[in-house]
């Protein structure tokens, strides 16, 4: 302990940076100057980007008590069972982007991620459910507040359902507390335009949405062969990952999407035992209930059906020296969820940064310091 005692903070620092989240919170508890390291703003700001998190939240229709929510760490390769969210009272349409947990009807509500702190915006011009949403948060912002942006969805008139779908785009300004409208959605996107059939990211300031059925809009042809598609903005480009029928049977595939041309690259295919680990042979329509997120350069890829507990894998894209995709990958089969799980009647999923000053300050849903709550829940 001597020998450690001596380190400079700029080289304690550094070896703490290469610890799972998990052992940073035991570390934190050592002593008082390994606590002001970790606990910094700067530390966590660097620690809290370089692996993004997948969350997965289940449903039950009926009863509340079966609700179960998780996270996944890829570093410590571990599985958390987190205390299932409280919502506000009269509250549907949740779903998660980076960092947030969203609320779209009856108010647009969210919350940060393991915290149990609601806010509520000035109101949508109308309340929309299941649409597609971005999170923006600029760097140099300073506000806790982050800018949004509604796209689509089924709105409410009179507590009466739309029969037209809605085609309505909203930006938020934090600054102002109001939603700016814009021009809507393309006509095209009028069959079907809620996050049920279509697909979105957020690349260098530009929303895309992405029908996931019929690659509309986004590429033009689409990649030979695909079934079904999904966008996801990585560290450096978009990327379209999807089922594609080849000579050779299904595979689920890789491509960078040139985000000015929209023309593809494929940079990998997933190694098919990992696909059929998903899933039953003799299932019909097996692919049906595969769902894809990601966030920097982690994809997950997961079947949200019950009858195999939900299995999942996750893919790392390695960069070249230009930041780019190298056409590597390293792929891997994520751990089983913790026992017991439930039957979940709507599963919710995102890719998420995690804040660890907000986990080290107790201020995610459990109670108590942060230390003793996020216990490791292994296969």
């Amino acid at each position: 302990m001597t020998e450690i005692s001596s380190l400079s903070s700029d080289v304690t620092e550094l070896i703490l940076s290469y610890l799972p989240i998990p052992t940073l919170i035991r570390a934190s508890a050592v002593c008082k100057h390994w606590h002001s390291l970790i606990s910094s703003s700067i530390f966590s700001s660097l620690h809290s980007h370089k692996y993004p998190w997948f969350f997965l939240y289940g449903i039950h229709n009926t009863s509340s008590n079966f609700n179960q929510s998780f996270a996944f760490d890829p570093f410590s390769n571990l599985w958390f069972r987190l205390p299932s969210p409280t919502f506000p009272s009269q509250s549907s349409s949740f779903f998660g982007a980076d960092g947030f947990f969203l609320i779209t009807a009856p108010l647009f509500t969210f919350s940060p991620i393991l915290k149990r702190h609601w806010l509520s915006t000035s109101p949508l011009r109308f309340s929309p459910i299941n649409p597609l949403v971005g999170v923006d948060s600029p760097p140099s912002s300073s506000s806790p507040i982050p800018s949004l942006v509604v796209v689509g969805g089924v709105r409410f008139i009179g507590n009466l359902v739309d029969i037209e779908d809605c085609l309505d785009v909203e930006i938020y300004n934090p600054d102002s507390d109001s939603w700016l409208l814009c021009p809507l959605l393309p006509a095209d996107f009028r069959s079907g335009n809620s996050s049920q059939s279509l697909s979105s990211a957020l690349f260098k300031r530009r929303f895309y949405v992405f029908r996931i059925y019929s690659c509309f809009v986004a590429l033009d042809p689409p990649p030979a062969g695909v079934v079904f598609s999904f966008l996801i903005s990585s560290t450096n480009h978009l990327i379209l990952t999807g089922i594609c029928n080849g000579l050779l049977g299904p595979s689920f595939n890789l491509w960078k999407v040139e985000e000015t041309t929209m023309e593809f690259s494929e940079i990998a295919i997933m190694p098919q035992d990992l696909l059929y680990g998903l899933f039953d042979d003799d299932e019909e329509d097996k692919f049906a209930s595969l769902k894809c997120v990601g966030l920097g350069n982690l994809i997950y890829v997961f079947n949200e059906e019950y009858h195999k507990k939900y299995p999942a894998c996750v893919c790392e894209i390695v960069s070249d020296d230009n930041g780019g995709p190298s056409g590597k990958c390293s792929w891997r089969r994520m751990p089983q969820l913790p026992s017991p799980v439930n039957k979940f009647h709507k599963v919710v999923s995102f890719s998420s940064t995690v804040s660890l000053r907000n986990i080290l300050r107790g201020e995610w849903e459990g109670e108590g310091d942060g230390v003793g709550d996020l216990q490791p829940m292994l296969e």
